[in-house]
């Protein structure tokens, strides 16, 4: 997904989902638009599209209600924040460790 910001027409084609199912993502916040100035319609970052993506997954093939895809989405959250956080810690342990072995030669 290339592109940054994508209209509503846009991603009721690509997803091949009903429009209702997109407002029913809106009203529990699960997906967020983009309202711009002097415009009525919103668009939808690229990144509001991965969690409708994962919402269709989850209603569709796994009969999950609209208040566990919020759940599942904000453990999932959760989960990925921790997963950089994790990350950062071993980019300082190794940058850490190598700069002792430098400094033992």
């Amino acid at each position: 997904m290339a592109k940054e910001l994508w209209t509503v027409t846009e991603v009721l084609e690509s997803f091949q989902v009903e429009e209702g199912f997109l407002r029913n993502l809106e009203e529990e916040e699960i997906v967020c638009p983009v309202c711009r100035e002097g415009s009525s319609t919103g668009l939808f970052h690229a990144n509001e599209l991965e969690k409708l993506r994962v919402a269709k997954i989850l209603m569709e093939d796994m009969g999950v209600n609209l208040s566990g895809v919020e759940v599942i989405l904000q453990m999932r959250q959760n989960m990925i924040e921790m997963r950089r956080q994790f990350d950062a810690i071993l980019e300082d342990l190794a940058r850490e460790i190598q700069e002792n072995l430098m400094g033992d030669v």
